[in-house]
C-alpha cells in the first residue's frame, strides 16, 4: 500500500500536513503559533466537544494518520469517535471508536505493528491505509466522554491527481452483546460495488462458559456478489484467520494478529481479545455486493468420567459440525465436540467503494458497555500523572 518505487519523483503529489499547528494544511502555513517555537502542538479536548481535524478539497489522498491522548480507563479511551465524510456527503463514510479504527477494540491500546496499522508503545497511533478522496473530505472527533484531556495529531497527505474509479476508504462499526446463537456475526455488510473489502480489526468479549476450552473454532465467511446460502470465501477457523494455529496468544505480524489477548491469572480463557487481518496480497474485490460473517462456535473437551457436560450440550441442540466424537479410553478425556456458543462480539471493517456512501453511525452507549476494567487488570503509569488532565 505503500509507494513501490521510493525513487520515482512525482511533481504532481505534493506533500502537505494537517495538525493544531496548521490546520488549514496550507504552503508555508505549518508551526506559525508563537513564532514557530511550538506553539499549539495539541488543544484540550472539552467533554461532548466535536473538532474537525481537517477539511481539505481535493483531489488528494491521506498517506499517513497519527495522534495520542493520554490512557484513560477502558471506556474513556474507546469515548473518542471519528468520522470521515467526502464530497460534502451529509452522513459519514468513517464512523468508528477511534482506537478502533487503529486497530485497538475493547478501550484497551497495547503495543503492536501492522502493515497498515501501528500503536508504538502503546500509546502512539498510526494509520497508513490510503484514504483518496475527489472533491472535498472533512475528518471531525468526537469527545462522547465526560472528560477533558489533550489531544495531539497529524494528518499527511498529497494533494494531486486521483484515478476517477479509484476507491474510496469506508469504515463502520458494529458490535453485538451478546451475539445470538447459531446466527453468525455480521463484520461487515450494505456496501455496494464495485469495491474492495481491505480487512478488518474485530474484538471478542468472551463470555465464559464452564463447559467450553476454547471459544474460537467459528469460521469467516465472505458472501460475495449474489452469494446467498453459502459463501465464495471461508476459513478454517478464528484463529487460522489470523495466521496462527491450536489457540491464539497475544502476536502481532503486518497483516495478521492479535495484539490484545487479556486474561485473568490462572484463567482458562481470556476475557478481552482483539485481532486483525489485512487483505493486501489476497485482495477480495468485488462488483456488486459483499457480506463478511464470523460464527460463534467453541471447542469443548469432555474430561473421562463427566460425559453430563456432552448430554447436556446436546440436549440444548448445541453440537455443531459433526457433533462429539469419542475418544480412546486410555486418555484423559472421553469426548470432543465443537459447539454454538455466544460472545460479545464487535468488529471494524475497512471496505474501498467508488462511490461516496453512508456508513451507521457509532451508538456510543452500546461501543461502551460492558468493557470496564478488571480488578486484576493494572493502569497504564502514565495514567494518575495524567489524571488531573483527564478529568478522572
Amino acid at each position: 500500500m505503500f509507494d513501490d518505487d521510493p525513487a520515482r519523483i512525482d511533481l504532481t503529489q505534493r506533500i502537505r500536513t494537517v495538525s493544531f499547528e496548521n490546520p488549514t494544511g496550507s504552503a508555508g502555513a505549518a508551526g506559525t503559533a508563537h513564532d514557530g517555537r511550538k506553539g499549539a502542538p495539541s488543544r484540550l479536548l472539552q467533554p461532548h466537544e466535536r473538532v474537525v481535524l481537517a477539511d481539505l478539497e481535493g483531489p488528494g489522498r491521506i498517506r499517513h494518520f497519527w495522534c495520542t491522548f493520554p490512557p484513560m480507563p477502558p471506556e474513556a479511551m474507546r469515548g473518542l469517535q471519528l468520522e470521515v465524510f467526502y464530497d460534502d456527503a451529509a452522513e459519514p463514510s468513517v464512523s468508528v471508536p477511534l482506537l478502533d479504527f487503529f486497530g485497538l477494540p475493547h478501550g484497551r491500546p497495547v503495543a503492536y505493528a501492522s502493515a497498515l496499522a501501528t500503536a508504538q508503545e502503546g500509546r502512539g497511533f498510526n494509520h497508513y491505509a490510503p484514504m483518496p478522496f475527489r472533491r472535498r473530505m472533512r475528518v471531525e472527533i468526537e469527545n462522547a466522554t465526560g472528560r477533558r484531556f489533550p489531544f495531539y495529531y497529524q494528518i499527511d497527505f498529497t494533494e494531486g491527481p486521483e484515478a476517477d474509479d479509484v476507491g474510496l476508504l469506508h469504515a463502520s462499526f458494529r458490535r453485538e452483546n451478546p451475539t445470538t446463537l447459531k446466527q453468525d456475526f455480521t463484520i461487515c455488510d450494505g456496501l455496494r460495488g464495485p469495491g474492495r473489502f481491505l480487512g478488518c480489526s474485530v474484538g471478542v468479549r468472551v463470555l465464559h462458559e464452564p463447559e467450553f476450552t476454547w471459544y474460537g473454532e467459528g469460521e469467516v465467511k465472505m458472501y460475495l456478489d449474489g452469494d446467498t446460502t453459502h459463501p465464495t470465501w471461508c476459513g478454517t477457523g478464528l484463529e487460522d484467520y489470523v495466521g496462527t494455529a491450536w489457540g491464539m496468544g497475544a502476536h502481532a505480524a503486518p497483516l495478521q494478529g492479535s495484539p490484545l489477548v487479556c486474561q485473568a491469572p490462572g484463567a482458562a480463557m481470556p476475557d478481552f481479545v482483539g485481532f486483525y487481518r489485512w487483505h493486501l496480497p489476497d485482495p477480495v474485490t468485488f462488483a456488486d455486493s459483499l457480506r463478511v460473517t464470523l460464527q460463534q462456535i467453541g471447542a469443548v473437551a469432555v474430561p473421562n468420567g463427566q460425559g453430563a457436560i456432552r448430554q447436556r450440550l446436546e440436549a440444548a441442540d448445541r453440537a455443531a459440525g459433526g457433533g462429539f466424537i469419542d475418544l480412546p479410553a486410555k486418555g484423559p478425556l472421553e469426548a470432543f465436540g465443537i459447539c454454538e456458543r455466544q460472545d460479545d462480539v464487535c468488529a471494524t471493517a475497512f471496505v474501498y467503494c467508488r462511490d461516496v456512501q453512508a456508513v451507521p453511525g457509532v451508538r456510543t452507549t452500546e461501543a461502551l458497555a460492558d468493557i470496564a476494567r478488571r480488578e486484576w487488570e493494572p493502569p497504564s503509569p502514565f495514567e494518575p500523572m495524567l489524571a488531573a488532565l483527564t478529568g478522572g
